[in-house]
């Protein structure tokens, strides 16, 4: 069995067909498909998908790229939703939150303090509400990593991770975990690749980030979380090992990362 630990399952891109890739996904053998939210137009929509599918669960935060968007009151909306979903046994933490510098628009001020000032705001929710983090950290890793030295949170997963030997292991020491997906699987993603193989096995999750990062054998059509089980494959070679000990590995790796799957009713 697996676990999808980051899929907008919500996006656009699949219009009507949510249902059926979720339920696609579990025919292969994905038995949890995490759903972040991305700002608060969609925080009661990851709920109720989740809720829909019935092998879903969800996070609740605003995504970096949508910050520019975002009112300071929506933190404060965040705060609520939050609390009203701690009795829901789907939800379980805080996400996509993060920073992204990668967007030339985004790493030039104001909009970088912007960022700075949500991201360390939601990581102070989930120091506040005991909940893992869900974190976006494209092209700001050692940026990322200060806030969590002065925002202790109760772990979580750097999704898509692409950094340094150093970094990883610094999120790993931090209590994070990391996400790894269809960009392994492309043959010239070497640093990936190499991380994804040498890295202690305890230390990775999987993902799709569906619609997006489709895998090699997808890519440029749009990635869907039935993929899973193939890019588990990937990694199962990139270690020399079988395929099931990969699935048993990160699948216990997820429910780490995340505590709340226990207590989600899921079977898995």
């Amino acid at each position: 069995m697996w676990v999808d630990t980051h899929c907008h399952l919500d996006a656009g891109e699949f219009g009507e067909r949510s249902a059926i890739l979720a339920d696609e996904a579990a025919q292969a053998g994905v038995r949890v498909i995490v759903i972040p939210a991305i700002a608060r137009a969609n925080f009661a929509r990851v709920g109720q998908l989740a809720r829909e599918v019935g092998n879903a669960v969800y996070a609740l935060g605003i995504h970096p790229l949508y910050v520019p968007s975002s009112q300071e009151s929506d933190l404060a909306l965040l705060r609520e939703a939050i609390a009203a979903a701690l009795d829901d046994p789907l939800f379980v933490g805080i996400g996509e939150i993060g920073l992204d510098f990668f967007v030339p628009a985004l790493k030039e001020p104001p909009l970088r303090e912007k960022q700075e000032f949500f991201f360390a705001e939601q990581l102070k929710l989930a120091r506040d509400f005991a909940l893992p983090v869900l974190l976006h950290v494209r092209r700001s890793q050692d940026i990322i990593l200060k806030h969590l030295r002065r925002i202790r949170v109760p772990g979580g997963i750097a999704h898509a991770f692409n950094g340094s030997d150093q970094q990883a292991r610094t999120f790993v020491e931090l209590g994070l975990h990391l996400g790894f997906g269809g960009a392994m699987t492309f043959p010239r993603a070497l640093q990936i690749r190499r991380l994804a193989a040498e890295l202690p096995l305890s230390s990775i999750v999987l993902e799709t980030d569906a619609p997006d990062i489709a895998p090699a054998w997808r890519h440029p059509e749009i990635n869907t979380p039935d993929q899973i089980p193939r890019i588990g494959q990937v990694l199962a070679e990139l270690r020399g090992l079988p395929q099931q000990e990969v699935a048993a590995a990160t699948t216990a790796n997820a429910r780490a990362a995340l505590p709340r799957l226990a207590s989600s009713g899921l079977s898995f």
